[in-house]
C-alpha cells in the first residue's frame, strides 16, 4: 500500500500477525518499508531494469539502523543510478564480490602464493618470513580493507605505531613488505598507484655489532637446550653458532641434504640452491661438535622423518624459522629470575642477541683466530665481490672450511670449558 512515511509512522507500527505488510513512500518514488510478522523491519527499492523491462528489487537496509532520510537518499541515489542505464541490484551484488576480491587480505593471499611458487619469478627464499609479518603486523589491521582504499597516511599510522613499540628495524621491513605487495599489484594491473612510493624509511637502523663473549657463550651454551626452550630448538641455535648457517636454513635442514654424517672427517651438510640466499649450492663441512648435534637429531626421528627440525602441528613440515628466534627471546626473559650468570646475564638482558648475532660471533671469532677473510666469506656463504673470485675461481674451498670450521669447534670447546684451555697452554 501506498502512504507518505514518517519516524511517527514507522514507529507506531506493530507487527502482522501472519506475512508481512509492504508500505511505498509517497514522496520517494520506489522506495518501500516492509515489516514481517517476525518483527523484521527493512528498507529496499523497486525499479524497471533499463537493459531487460522487468521489474526489480535492490535492498538498502534495515530499520532502524537505516532511518527514514539515509533510505531516502540511497533510493535516490538508485533511481539516477537507472537513469543512466545500471540495475542498482547488480551493482550491490558486485560491489558485495568486490568486498572480498579487492580487500588487502586477497591481494596478500595472491602475493603470498606467488612468492611461495618455485616456478614464479618472484619466488624467495624468504616467503615464511613475509607470511609471518603479514599475519602478526599488518593483517590485524587491515584484512577487510579494499586495498585500493589504503592511503600514504594508513602506511605511516601502521608503521609509526612500530616505531612506537621499540622495533625501527622491524618497521622498515614491514614498510618495504607493504610496498612490495603493492608493486606486485601495480605489476598485475590491479591498481595503479603505490601508497608507498618515495616514503622514506620511517625508522633508524644501525649497523648490527653484538657478538656474544666469553662469558655469554657460557651462559648461552648450556641454557639454550633447557626450559623456556625445547631441547631441540635448542640444540638448532648451537648448530647456528657452530657453523654460521642462517636461521632459516638450520629450521629446514633436511636429511637427504646431509652426507657422510657417519663419517667425523667427511660429514657434509649441503644446503641447496633454492633454500640459500645467493641462488647455489653451499657446503658446510661439519665438525665433531656440529656432527654429534646432527646424529643426536636424527636419532629422534621417525624412521620415515624428513626434517631435522620438524613443526609440531603441520605434518611433512619444517619448523618456522621465527620459533627459533622466540626461543632466544625467552631465554633472555627467564635470566631475569635467575640468580646465576652474573655480568654474562646483565650484558644479555642489556643487549638481548638474536639468532642472527650468533652468525655474526662466528664470523668475528673466526676473524680474532686470523683465519683469512676470503676463507671467512667462504664459510659464511658471502658472495664474492671481485671479478676474479666470481667469474675465474670455481675452487669450492671444502678442505679450507672444514678446518676452520673444526678450528672454530676447538675454540668454543676451550671457551665452554676453562681447564681445556689451560692444558692447552
Amino acid at each position: 500500500m501506498q502512504k507518505l512515511l514518517t519516524d511517527a509512522f514507522l514507529r507506531s507500527l506493530t507487527t502482522p500477525p501472519r506475512g508481512r505488510i509492504e508500505y511505498a513512500d509517497l514522496r520517494c518514488g520506489g522506495l518501500a518499508f516492509r515489516i514481517t510478522s517476525r518483527g523484521a523491519r527493512s528498507w529496499s527499492f523497486r525499479f524497471r531494469d533499463p537493459a531487460t523491462g522487468k521489474v526489480g528489487r535492490a535492498t538498502i537496509g534495515g530499520y532502524p539502523d537505516v532511518g527514514l532520510s539515509a533510505a531516502r537518499g540511497a533510493a535516490n541515489d538508485m533511481r539516477r543510478a537507472v537513469a543512466k542505464g545500471s540495475n542498482p541490484a547488480a551493482m550491490k551484488r558486485q560491489q558485495r564480490r568486490d568486498a572480498t576480491s579487492k580487500s588487502f587480505e586477497a591481494l596478500a593471499e595472491r602475493y603470498v602464493a606467488a612468492i611461495k611458487n618455485p616456478a614464479s619469478d618472484r619466488f624467495k627464499r624468504s616467503a615464511e618470513r613475509d607470511e609471518f609479518n603479514l599475519e602478526k603486523h599488518v593483517l590485524p589491521k587491515w584484512r577487510g580493507r579494499r586495498y585500493d582504499s589504503i592511503a600514504r597516511a594508513d602506511v605511516i599510522e601502521l608503521v609509526d605505531g612500530l616505531l612506537a613499540a621499540g622495533t625501527p628495524v622491524l618497521a622498515n621491513r614491514v614498510q618495504s613488505l607493504i610496498s612490495t605487495i603493492y608493486n606486485f599489484a601495480i605489476d598485475a594491473d590491479l591498481i595503479g598507484v603505490n601508497p608507498c612510493t618515495r616514503l622514506r624509511k620511517r625508522g633508524a637502523e644501525r649497523v648490527g655489532v653484538r657478538v656474544l663473549d666469553d662469558a655469554e657463550l657460557r651462559l648461552f651454551w648450556p641454557g639454550i637446550i633447557g626450559p623456556p626452550v625445547s631441547p631441540r630448538t635448542g640444540q638448532g641455535l648451537r648448530l647456528a653458532l657452530l657453523t654460521g648457517a642462517r636461521i632459516g636454513e638450520i629450521a629446514g635442514l633436511a636429511r637427504e641434504e646431509l652426507a657422510h654424517v657417519d663419517d667425523a672427517d667427511r660429514a657434509t651438510w649441503t644446503i641447496p640452491a633454492d633454500r640459500y640466499k645467493t641462488g647455489k649450492p653451499h657446503l658446510v663441512p661439519l665438525s665433531p661438535m656440529a656432527r654429534d648435534i646432527v646424529l643426536s637429531l636424527i636419532k629422534t626421528l621417525d624412521d620415515d622423518g624428513r626434517f631435522l627440525f620438524p613443526a609440531r602441528s603441520v605434518a611433512d613440515q619444517p619448523m618456522p624459522g621465527h620459533s627459533f628466534t622466540t626461543a632466544m627471546r625467552r631465554f633472555g626473559e627467564q635470566l631475569d629470575v635467575d640468580t646465576g650468570g652474573g655480568d654474562a646475564r646483565k650484558s644479555w638482558q642489556a643487549a638481548p642477541p638474536s639468532p642472527h648475532d650468533l652468525r655474526r660471533t662466528l664470523g668475528t671469532r673466526l676473524a680474532e683466530l686470523r683465519v683469512p677473510k676470503e676463507i671467512r666469506d667462504r664459510v659464511l656463504g658471502h658472495t664474492p665481490a671481485d671479478v676474479g673470485s666470481k667469474h675465474y675461481n670455481v675452487h669450492d674451498f671444502a678442505d679450507e672450511k672444514r678446518e676452520t670450521l673444526n678450528r672454530w669447534a676447538l675454540a668454543l670447546d676451550a671457551i665452554l670449558t676453562p681447564r681445556s684451555a689451560a692444558a692447552a697452554q
